[in-house]
């Protein structure tokens, strides 16, 4: 099972990063907890980005470990390869199967921990049950498919309500939000109850990433009634 992290985790997005120095970009960001990697298929998403080999790439040219974020069809099918090649945590979405439970299993099997995206429509009551065989659940805060969209904090909802269940005890998984998060919605999302937070522009865009990664950790820190520092 996974388990409650002690700091708030950061995980940027390279999906801003530049794709023709993916390895570069990797260590740019040296410090972070996990690097998020976003699969779409232009078809779950309208938007194409990148795939298993692209991975492969980078599980070779960096040390952190790869949360992928697979924004497709048929997780079923196309899931358990991420985890059998490494990816540290493998998330597919609760909108593209009817049986997410058999999808957890199989990525578990192959090594990765198992995680559970939902869309910012989607109601997280029906998954509650379902949340007891994941490692993750990434709540997203924009629409999936595009970089650079705004924060929609109407989705903290979701995390609170989950929140109660982990401290509770009645879940143990991370709780991650993907979406718009930057030095102000970063203390929002923290006050919520997130456990690790991506980010992309708010990395990537900046001179210094790296630098960007701590500050974005302790803005979170200092807002999370549940996370301390590093």
């Amino acid at each position: 099972m996974a388990q409650t992290p002690q700091h708030p985790m950061i995980a940027p997005s390279i999906l801003s990063a530049d794709f023709a120095r993916l390895a570069d970009e990797a260590a740019a960001v040296a410090g972070s907890d996990w690097l998020h990697v976003d699969v779409m298929d232009a078809h779950f998403v309208p938007n194409l980005t990148l795939g298993l080999p692209v991975v492969e790439s980078l599980l070779k040219a960096t040390d952190i470990p790869l949360d992928c974020h697979l924004m497709i069809e048929d997780p079923a099918r196309w899931a358990p390869p991420y985890a059998e090649a490494g990816a540290y945590n493998v998330t597919f979405h609760a909108e593209a199967t009817d049986d997410p439970r058999a999808v957890a299993r199989d990525i578990r099997a192959a090594g990765a921990k198992a995680g559970l995206s939902v869309k910012p429509g989607t109601s997280i009551e029906p998954y509650l049950e379902v949340l007891k065989d994941f490692d993750t659940l990434l709540i997203m805060s924009v629409e999936p498919g595009f970089g650079g969209q705004s924060f929609m904090p109407e989705v903290l909802d979701k995390a609170r309500a989950v929140r109660r269940l982990v401290d509770s005890g009645d879940l143990t998984l991370v709780i991650e939000i993907d979406g718009g998060i930057n030095a102000d919605t970063v203390e929002q999302a923290a006050a919520a109850g997130i456990d690790c937070f991506v980010a992309g522009s708010a990395v990537y865009s900046t001179s210094d990433p790296a630098g960007a990664v701590r500050s974005l950790r302790d803005s979170a820190a200092n807002a999370s009634p549940h996370l301390s520092g590093r």
